[in-house]
């Protein structure tokens, strides 16, 4: 490669000739060992394919690799190494940087000290480790991808310390939690140590039904930790690999290539395994394909010329392959005695008997029934069978993957990660979780389903089809001798290789036909010197070659004539060769003396032109001497004439000066009075100018005094007058009604709820006296006992009688104090409700004054000021939304993140279920069922809440809580981010309204607009204290459920009936609160319709009046009696509507007046039945009545709190109710009037000229579809699993989600919750399937994005939010939902919108990224703007056909299309086209300037003028689809500046002044590289200066610019899906029948 490099055209390696040869140490140090043979053996099969241009200058490499030896890793013989990498890594573990790798020297490692000495004697481990650091750095590996590399390669050593402890039983073993080396290895790799010790040690077995944790034996967990460290080196050389071919790649055309194939030979030990067998199956091959080249097509060459020739025998090894790798051969033996569950080596080799005794190529051994003989092409090897299973299964346990798969390193976990599943796991919200029933069945525990013997048996074969189509040379590397000694010879072993390789047989056939040989034509061409004159006449070349062959070799034996070319025998090229010499030395000869002959003649005419020209100029220099004196003599006279006018010059010159001085001063005396004259006028006049003004000020001042009194007289006359008319106006009505707009309503409201006060202390106070009546009357009845009791007991209990009667009078007193407490803060609370009125109107009357204020100063301020400080704000907004909008999203990443993290945590849960040990008791349950009642958590919170329980009872009280903590967490700050986002939202909205309205309201509906929001503030704080409110009572519930536990703690009995009755009391104090509440709530209510139809009563009013003001063509127009009466008639109806909601509104009141008497009646009915039961426990024993007691305590406040918490509920999903009914009934009632008032002027006007039919009313379609809930599954099947977008051209765009939507429309009028939350999480899982499955479809993908904004924005639309229905007709508002708030899930589908977008960003990319650099770089779109390529070189046949893989701009547009024209057809919202289009982009801009900051080929003044006409191209497809924006545009400047960059003069400092004006997208480093790498492409350009760099250098030093060079071409803009309401009614949408939802019903 080092050759190629020097002789690929230039002087000095370019970088990509670097980077080919920087390749080399990587791979020796990774795949070189030292073996027995050889220090440096390469350890496993390389072919690399250096690639050339048309000058035949290097443009990259590819290398392909086969069977790396990767049973080194874990074992090396006696006197051999591990790979060379290792022993590196510890000659530098004493660097700084590798001070966390915790690594020692080579012997204190396992894996590295088996073979005996570490060290190669003349090899510097150190030295070549730095060589090695450097070739990553050189190939572009950054400095993180090299340490995390180290690191992997440190943890495979310290994997191989982990210390194994086998259990007693034998069946099991265990690690040592304190192992040091088991610690660093997963702090290295950023794994959970106690998963990794946990899985070393056990494997899982997974069946049909069940899945079983099994332990492993000694030996078991050895080979698996094996395995597991061979698996991690075999990824991280794949990883290295695959990085060294991304480094290498060129995008450029290739024209020809050369493959190194350095492969392993043939080997044969004491002791052969799997590896020696595959590596002299790979030789057999190879030996063929010489075979094949070498001997048959030299005897197929010899047949086909039909040439006199008789076959020669030599060796074909056809049947040892056949033996190896035919049907039933030695590896597909191989391959199914793996697929047996129970498979051995031994069964293996006795098939191997069975199958192949009779084969001539097959022996088997007398001493032995484990091994086998297989005859090769060198000799007979003797493998032994022991290994060869295990080593071909390569079997690595899943669960030891699955934790380097959640590793926290990037790098460690994509090594493991699959291509395929290449899509972001779908996250769902942190509220909603949708489990299955059992846990998904996994594959087996393999991770490989290929066998090795299978994979290498592939890549030989590709390797040989890639051998096939090429012309191949043959290096044979011939050892000296076995010690690895300098200047000895073996004879025997060189002739042994030279045997093995076919040297010998190639010399023999070589020696026995004829090497040499020439096709006519070229032999002509070259020979024909040798022919005659008169034979150059004949016009056949076929009979001149026969001729002269004839006429110079007499013996005809020595040469045969073919059909198509001449056959020579060795030496008569050479004889030929000779006579042309000869024939040339004789022409040479000739032309010498002729050329002497000429040289001589030129030597004479060159000796007569010298004589002339002595001559010549011996005749000038005596001319010169002459014209030299005349010269002379002519000088002296002008000297003397210069010397004689000097003189006079300077005597003029004195007397001038003197002349000058005299009259200097006396001009200045003169110039000195005419100045003291003009200062002393100066002042004069500035004297005269104070006193001047001085007189003007006083006679101004009197003036303006004057002028001041006459202002104030006129003042105080207008002001009286207008003082006069206010007074008139105050006194009138009208503005008192003004004034107490609203006053009323609120006046009314406080007198009704101190009446519900007052009567709420009255029914308290009753209460309280039934309750202390029926507790005298208890006490009573209890002093009769007791002295019943003393009489039938004696004297012996009474001290403890008299204190029991002592206690109960003590609570009775405690129940009077606490009466008159309630009584006191009862007073207290109606005091407070009064002031915090008068505090409202008082802070309402503020609040007018303030905004009048604000009226005025926003009146008073100009527009500039607004429209620049609204513009600032709108900005300002903006950046923040993105940057919310970014983090949201980075946290739904994490959350896939964590995801497998997840999985393993469950893992680790299924197997702590299946171990016996201690279950928790239900008294944890139902205190964490206690403490998780917040008033934030909605009902799938509560879903989550139980599942979380489920959780506790199996796992464990401790693991459970940390997940749960994490999960709220989450929660909560997704509930934050979104809340922050739509606050931003509404303020900009705001903001935007604000611009939009820059002419400012009319003063009067200035007025009412000042009243209107009187009222929406008052409403709101009473909403507020309403919602305070209601926090107090729940946690007052709170505060009972404690109260109720700690009464469950305390095994007192003295105590344990008053504390049971003031529970009572506090609950029903509680209840009766809260019903009050609730009450007051629906007054509100009432008083809100009321005042509703109020004003639209007074708006009825006003509109005579607003048309009598307009001139309407028909209010002159008399009014009919029958319209009057119909007018008439529509208010009775609407009045009768009102009267029949006010009923309903009645009986809802009575009803539940009936249920609080029912309850209080139940309440009785309950202490009734307690004073039993307390009676009964009077006869029991002391311990059994606490006991009792005490049980039925906690069960009856058990069921009051369920009974609490439910009221609490269906009050609240009440209040929702009512507000959303109240919504839609003035809607409905607005409506209904305009469609009267419609109907009303229709039939005025169509009365005379139709008559009226009377038609039957059909039952319209109200846009709602029901299904049973057994067909759930086969609509998600028929609507999302199995839909194709194909199947749905020519319908209405964005079928599903309608149809989805009318789905969940019906479940919200039947009020069925569960069906909306299964239909909805089937959707989800779905939709994830489908793009799980299909994640490569662009169409697909664009389908259901589509799809899921669409119902993502009907879930919006419909959700009855006024912020969503501004746009909605009146048909639209019919079909909103009814019952229940989706908000949760409408940000679920926000995040599946998101996931689905990054998917179709990522399927976009990979099919443009491939087209970019070809066709915005390399494709000329303008022709002949490149130049002419340089020509000359001579004709040479490829191997290898040109491949056509360049692209051109066209083909690049044509994929936009072809994706704008998917994307409209599916009825994608055309702000997500827009982001798309701004993306992909980005991405062409980013490839493509990365690509020009890389290439010093297309730094050039054409490429820029190509790159500028590219960009334009596409700016023009942007204008063609309406998707210029300044967005899109500005992506693609850093690329526009480039281009006018390498267009731009690069001279002088005003080109630099302009460079650095114009490229203000591009940082210093890029504008600097692009310089450097400016290559002019013909002579009338010129390189850019080193001066020139400096100062674009100098000038750019105060930008800010980032530090790194090249874009970031993965980066992913946050996007935004706006709402984009539909014009569509649900009514009005066709389901086809290609659909199959027949059993879908049309409500």
């Amino acid at each position: 490669m080092r050759y190629f490099a020097t002789v690929s055209g230039s002087a000095s390696d370019t970088n990509i000739e670097e980077k080919v040869l920087a390749s080399s140490p990587i791979m020796e140090a990774i795949g070189n060992a030292k073996t027995t043979r050889n220090d440096n053996s390469s350890r496993f099969g390389k072919y690399i394919q250096i690639g050339f241009d048309k000058r035949y200058r290097i443009i990259g490499a590819n290398m392909r690799t086969y069977l790396l030896e990767k049973s080194r890793v874990v074992f090396q013989a006696d006197d051999e190494r591990n790979y060379h990498i290792f022993y590196q890594l510890c000659a530098a573990a004493n660097l700084p940087e590798f001070k966390e790798l915790a690594l020692t020297r080579a012997e204190d490692f396992f894996y590295t000290s088996q073979g005996g000495d570490t060290s190669i004697e003349g090899v510097d481990d150190a030295e070549d480790f730095e060589k090695t650091r450097q070739a990553f750095t050189l190939l572009g590996v950054r400095e993180s991808h090299q340490i995390n590399i180290f690191k992997i390669i440190a943890s495979i050593l310290h994997l191989g310390n982990v210390e194994i402890q086998a259990e007693r039983d034998g069946e099991s073993c265990s690690i040592s939690p304190k192992d040091e080396h088991l610690s660093n290895f997963c702090q290295l790799l950023g794994v959970e140590h106690s998963q990794m010790e946990h899985w070393l040690c056990h494997r899982k077995l997974v069946t049909t039904s069940e899945t079983y944790v099994k332990t492993m034996s000694l030996q078991q967990v050895v080979n698996a930790r094996n395995a597991l460290a061979k698996h991690i080196y075999a990824q991280l050389f794949g990883w290295i690999v695959e990085h060294v071919n991304k480094a290498l790649h060129t995008s450029l055309k290739q024209h020809s290539f050369i493959g190194v194939l350095d492969i392993y030979g043939f080997e044969t030990f004491d002791v052969n395994s799997f590896e020696q067998f595959c590596i002299n199956y790979a030789n057999e091959k190879l030996q063929q394909q010489f075979n094949l080249h070498v001997f048959k097509l030299e005897q197929e060459e010899y047949v086909k010329e039909q040439i006199p020739w008789t076959l020669i025998d030599f060796y074909d090894n056809q049947p040892c392959i056949d033996l190896i790798e035919a049907k039933l051969g030695i590896l597909d033996l191989l391959d199914e005695e793996c697929k047996v569950p129970k498979g051995t080596d031994q069964n293996w080799a006795q098939k191997l008997y069975d199958r192949h005794s009779g084969s001539q190529h097959f022996q088997k051994p007398r001493m032995s029934n484990t091994a086998f003989i297989v005859v090769h092409f060198a000799d007979k090897v003797e493998y032994l069978s022991d290994s060869f299973l295990e080593k071909n299964r390569d079997t690595v346990y899943e669960e030891q993957i699955n934790i380097l798969k959640a590793s926290k390193l990037p790098l460690v976990a994509d090594l493991f990660h699959d291509g395929k599943d290449s899509a972001p796991a779908a996250a769902t919200s942190s509220k909603i979780s949708v489990r299955s029933a059992r846990p998904p069945l996994k594959a087996s525990n393999k991770e490989h389903k290929k066998t090795v013997g299978h994979q290498f048996r592939t890549s030989l074969h590709l390797l040989m089809e890639t051998l096939n189509t090429t012309t191949p040379h043959y290096v044979r590397c011939i050892k000296p001798n076995d010690e690895k000694l300098p200047f000895r010879f073996d004879p025997k072993r060189a002739v042994q290789q030279l045997r093995a390789c076919g040297v010998l047989e190639t010399i023999r056939i070589s020696a026995a036909g004829y090497p040499s040989r020439w096709a006519y034509h070229d032999f002509y061409n070259r020979y024909r010197v040798l022919v005659k004159k008169k034979e150059l006449a004949n016009t056949d070349k076929k009979a001149i070659c026969k001729s002269v062959l004839e006429s110079l070799i007499k013996d005809p034996d020595k040469f045969q004539f073919g059909r198509t070319k001449i056959f020579f025998r060795a030496g008569q090229v050479a004889y030929l060769e000779k006579l042309r010499a000869d024939k040339f030395r004789a022409a040479t000869i000739m032309i010498q003396k002729t050329v002497r002959g000429w040289l001589q003649k030129v030597k004479y005419r060159r000796l007569k032109a010298a004589t002339l020209t002595l001559q010549r100029y011996c005749r000038g220099l005596l001319a010169r001497r002459l014209a030299e004196h005349l010269r002379r003599t002519r000088a002296a006279v002008v000297l003397q004439k210069q010397y004689r006018m000097r003189r006079a010059h300077q005597a003029y010159q004195r007397v001038r000066r003197a002349t000058v001085v005299i009259q200097a001063f006396a001009r200045g005396t003169f110039v000195r009075r005419i100045y003291h004259q003009v200062l002393r006028e100066h002042k004069a006049t500035i004297i005269q100018k104070h006193v001047r003004s001085w007189l003007a000020r006083r006679c101004f001042q009197r003036l303006r005094g004057a002028a001041i009194v006459i202002q104030c007289g006129f003042r105080r006359l207008k002001a009286k007058r207008e003082l006069k008319a206010l007074k008139i106006e105050a006194r009138s009505a009208e503005h008192l009604k003004r004034l107490n707009v609203g006053m009323e309503n609120k006046v009314v409201q406080l007198q009704r709820k101190i009446d519900d006060q007052n009567k709420e202390f009255k029914m308290l106070s009753e209460q309280l006296s039934a309750i202390t009546s029926t507790h005298a009357t208890e006490v009573e009845k209890l002093k009769e006992e007791l002295a019943c009791y003393q009489q039938s007991q004696g004297g012996d209990s009474s001290p403890q009688l008299q204190e029991e009667v002592e206690s109960l009078r003590t609570e009775l007193q405690r129940a009077h104090s606490e009466r008159k407490v309630l009584e006191d803060a009862h007073t207290r609370e109606k005091d407070e409700l009064r002031k915090r009125v008068a505090d409202l109107e008082q802070e309402n009357a503020l609040l007018k004054d303030e905004k009048a204020q604000l009226n005025n100063q926003i009146l008073c301020q100009s527009k500039d000021e607004l429209a620049q400080t609204s513009v600032e704000e709108n900005l300002l907004m903006k950046k923040e939304l993105e940057e919310e909008r970014s983090r949201y999203q980075n946290l739904v990443k994490e959350y896939s993140r964590l995801e497998q993290r997840y999985d393993n945590l469950r893992d680790e849960m299924t197997i702590i279920k299946q171990t016996p040990g201690h279950r928790r008791n239900p008294s944890n349950q139902s205190s964490l069922e206690s403490d998780s009642n917040y008033p934030s958590i909605s009902t799938s919170e509560v879903g989550d809440a139980e599942d979380a329980l489920q959780q506790v009872e199996e796992i464990g009280l401790e693991k459970a809580a940390m997940d749960l903590t994490v999960f709220l967490k989450l929660q909560k700050r997704v509930r934050e981010l979104e809340q922050e986002r739509k606050k931003l939202q509404v303020q900009l909205e705001k903001k935007e309204q604000q611009d939009s309205k820059k002419i400012p309201a009319e003063r009067p509906s200035s007025d009412l607009d000042v009243d209107q929001d009187a009222d929406l503030a008052y409403n709101s704080l009473k909403r507020q204290e309403l919602e305070s409110e209601n926090k107090k009572l729940k946690n007052e519930l709170n505060e009972l459920r404690k109260a109720v536990a700690d009464q469950a703690s305390e095994h007192s009995a003295a105590h344990g009936t008053p504390d049971s009755y003031c529970l009572l009391l506090n609950q029903l104090k509680l209840a009766h609160e809260e019903l009050e509440v609730r009450k007051e709530e629906v007054l509100i209510l009432r008083t809100q319709i009321v005042s509703a139809d109020q004003r639209r009563l007074a708006g009825k009013g006003s509109e005579p009046n607003i048309n009598a003001r307009t001139s309407w063509p028909n209010s002159e127009k008399h009014v009919d009696q029958e319209d009057a009466i119909e007018a008439y008639h529509g208010v009775c109806q609407t009045n009768r509507l009102l009267e029949a909601q006010l009923q309903a509104q009645s009986r809802e009141h009575g009803e539940e007046v009936e249920g609080l008497k029912a309850q209080v009646q139940a309440l009785k009915e309950e202490m009734d039945e307690q004073q039993q039961t307390f009676c009964q426990t009077l006869l029991l024993s002391p311990e059994a009545q606490l006991e009792f007691g005490i049980q039925q305590e906690l069960s009856r406040l058990t069921n009051e709190n369920l009974d609490l918490k439910e009221l609490v509920e269906k009050l609240e999903k009440n209040e929702k109710k009512l507000k959303k009914q109240l919504k839609i009934y003035m809607k409905k009632v607005q409506d209904l009037e305009a469609a009267q008032a419609l109907a009303q002027s229709e039939r005025r006007r169509h009365e005379l000229t139709r008559q009226v039919t009377v038609q039957r009313k059909e039952k319209d379609f109200q846009g709602m579809l029901e299904y049973h809930k057994e067909d759930e599954a086969l609509l998600i099947r028929n609507l999302v699993t199995d839909l194709k977008p194909q199947a749905l051209a020519g319908t209405v765009p964005c079928l599903p989600a309608y149809i989805l939507y009318m789905c969940i429309r019906h479940a919200d009028y039947v009020n069925d919750d569960l069906k909306v939350h299964s239909l909805l999480t089937s959707t989800i899982n779905g939709i994830k399937k489908v793009l799980k499955k299909h994640n490569d479809d662009f169409e697909m993908t664009s389908f259901w994005l589509s799809n899921t904004c669409r119902l993502l924005h009907c879930l919006k639309q419909y959700s009855g939010d006024e912020g969503f229905m501004t746009q909605n007709t009146a048909k639209q508002n019919e079909h909103c939902l009814k019952n229940f708030d989706l908000t949760e899930y409408r940000q679920v589908l926000s995040d599946l919108s998101i996931q689905i977008y990054q998917q179709l960003i990522k399927i976009s990319e990979g099919l443009l990224q491939p087209m970019i650099v070809s066709a915005m770089l390399e494709n000329e779109s303008i022709q002949g703007l490149s130049g002419v390529k340089p020509t000359g070189y001579r004709k040479r046949t490829s191997s290898l056909a040109d491949g056509d893989n360049s692209y051109c701009l066209e083909a690049v547009i044509r994929q936009m299309n072809s994706f704008h024209t998917v994307m409209c057809d599916q009825g994608l919202d055309p702000e997500i086209i827009l982001q798309v289009f701004k993306q992909l982009f980005y991405m062409i801009n980013a490839v493509t300037l990365n690509n020009l900051l890389l290439r010093k080929d297309v730094c050039s003044w054409s490429t820029g003028m190509q790159l500028r006409y590219n960009i334009s191209q596409l700016e023009e497809w942007l204008r063609g689809r309406n998707l210029h924006q300044r967005e899109v545009a500005e992506t693609m400047e850093p690329l526009i500046q480039a281009a006018q960059l390498l267009q731009l003069k690069k001279k002088s400092p005003e080109d630099a002044e302009a460079i650095c004006s114009l490229c203000t997208a591009l940082s210093t480093q890029q504008i600097v590289k692009i310089l450097n790498l400016y290559t002019p492409l013909n002579e009338f350009e010129e390189r850019v200066t080193v001066a020139f760099i400096r100062t674009i250098q100098a000038q750019l030093q105060e930008r800010n610019d980032p530090q790194h060079l090249l874009l970031d071409f993965k980066h992913m803009f946050p996007v935004l899906f706006p709402f984009n309401p539909s014009s569509l009614t649900m009514d009005s949408i066709h389901i086809p029948a290609c659909l199959n939802l027949e059993f879908l019903n049309e409500v």
